[in-house]
Protein backbone atom coordinates (compact mmCIF):
# COMPACT_ATOMS: atom_id res chain seq x y z
CA UNK A 1 0.00 0.00 0.00
CA UNK A 2 2.78 2.43 0.91
CA UNK A 3 5.45 2.27 -1.50
CA UNK A 4 9.53 1.87 -0.59
CA UNK A 5 12.20 3.10 -2.12
CA UNK A 6 16.27 2.62 -1.70
CA UNK A 7 18.14 6.03 -1.73
CA UNK A 8 21.60 6.68 -0.65
CA UNK A 9 21.74 3.69 1.25
CA UNK A 10 18.05 4.25 3.46
CA UNK A 11 14.91 2.70 2.98
CA UNK A 12 12.08 5.84 1.82
CA UNK A 13 8.48 5.06 3.26
CA UNK A 14 5.84 7.33 1.04
CA UNK A 15 3.51 7.70 3.42
CA UNK A 16 0.28 9.09 1.75
CA UNK A 17 -3.32 10.56 2.03
CA UNK A 18 -5.05 9.54 5.46
CA UNK A 19 -2.83 7.89 7.85
CA UNK A 20 -5.51 7.24 10.41
CA UNK A 21 -7.19 3.96 12.46
CA UNK A 22 -7.84 2.59 9.02
CA UNK A 23 -4.36 2.52 7.31
CA UNK A 24 -1.87 2.89 10.44
CA UNK A 25 -1.68 -0.66 10.77
CA UNK A 26 -0.12 -0.81 6.90
CA UNK A 27 1.64 2.17 7.84
CA UNK A 28 3.32 0.35 11.05
CA UNK A 29 3.97 -2.96 9.16
CA UNK A 30 6.08 -1.22 6.47
CA UNK A 31 7.80 0.55 8.71
CA UNK A 32 8.74 -2.33 11.26
CA UNK A 33 9.68 -4.15 7.75
CA UNK A 34 11.97 -1.55 6.68
CA UNK A 35 13.88 -1.49 9.92
CA UNK A 36 14.12 -5.69 10.32
CA UNK A 37 16.11 -5.12 6.98
CA UNK A 38 18.68 -3.14 9.42
CA UNK A 39 18.66 -0.49 6.77
CA UNK A 40 18.56 3.29 8.29
CA UNK A 41 14.91 4.77 7.63
CA UNK A 42 13.51 8.11 6.20
CA UNK A 43 9.42 8.51 6.02
CA UNK A 44 8.43 10.74 3.41
CA UNK A 45 5.09 12.61 4.76
CA UNK A 46 4.97 14.99 1.98
CA UNK A 47 2.03 13.46 0.68
CA UNK A 48 -0.26 13.03 4.14
CA UNK A 49 -3.46 15.10 4.33
CA UNK A 50 -4.34 13.81 7.49
CA UNK A 51 -2.68 11.83 10.13
CA UNK A 52 -4.29 10.81 13.44
CA UNK A 53 -3.12 9.55 16.68
CA UNK A 54 -2.61 5.97 15.52
CA UNK A 55 -0.59 7.26 12.78
CA UNK A 56 1.44 9.18 14.83
CA UNK A 57 2.27 6.20 17.08
CA UNK A 58 3.04 3.81 14.00
CA UNK A 59 5.91 6.61 13.59
CA UNK A 60 6.66 6.74 17.75
CA UNK A 61 7.29 2.93 17.45
CA UNK A 62 9.64 3.05 14.46
CA UNK A 63 11.60 6.01 16.12
CA UNK A 64 11.71 3.71 19.24
CA UNK A 65 12.97 0.43 17.10
CA UNK A 66 15.79 2.22 15.18
CA UNK A 67 16.98 3.91 18.30
CA UNK A 68 16.97 -0.12 20.00
CA UNK A 69 18.39 -1.29 16.78
CA UNK A 70 21.14 1.76 16.69
CA UNK A 71 19.86 2.73 12.79
CA UNK A 72 19.21 6.27 11.51
CA UNK A 73 15.64 7.64 11.61
CA UNK A 74 13.97 10.64 10.40
CA UNK A 75 10.86 12.43 8.50
CA UNK A 76 11.57 14.23 5.28
CA UNK A 77 9.19 16.62 3.35
CA UNK A 78 6.36 16.70 6.12
CA UNK A 79 2.90 18.66 4.87
CA UNK A 80 1.91 21.16 7.12
CA UNK A 81 -0.89 19.10 7.96
CA UNK A 82 1.06 16.51 9.57
CA UNK A 83 3.17 19.17 10.93
CA UNK A 84 0.74 20.85 13.18
CA UNK A 85 -0.28 17.21 14.26
CA UNK A 86 3.65 16.92 15.16
CA UNK A 87 3.91 20.25 17.22
CA UNK A 88 0.87 19.70 18.76
CA UNK A 89 2.13 16.41 20.34
CA UNK A 90 5.51 18.39 20.75
CA UNK A 91 6.90 15.51 18.67
CA UNK A 92 8.59 18.06 16.23
CA UNK A 93 11.24 18.43 19.24
CA UNK A 94 11.66 14.70 19.06
CA UNK A 95 11.73 13.18 15.32
CA UNK A 96 14.74 14.26 13.27
CA UNK A 97 12.91 16.16 10.43
CA UNK A 98 14.16 17.65 7.22
CA UNK A 99 12.78 19.54 4.45
CA UNK A 100 14.03 16.63 1.69
CA UNK A 101 15.54 13.27 0.99
CA UNK A 102 18.17 15.64 -0.70
CA UNK A 103 18.87 17.22 2.28
CA UNK A 104 19.17 14.65 4.48
CA UNK A 105 21.20 12.78 2.05
CA UNK A 106 23.85 15.87 1.87
CA UNK A 107 26.96 15.03 3.67
CA UNK A 108 27.58 17.16 6.92
CA UNK A 109 30.71 19.19 6.27
CA UNK A 110 31.28 18.81 9.82
CA UNK A 111 32.31 15.56 9.33
CA UNK A 112 35.22 16.32 7.04
CA UNK A 113 38.58 15.33 8.95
Amino acid sequence: MYPVEENGGYSVVHLTGEVDLNCSPEARKVILECLRRNTPLLIDLSAVTHIDSSGIASLVEGYQVSRTLKLDFGLVGVSERAMSVLRLARLDQVFPIFASIEERLKPDPSQDV
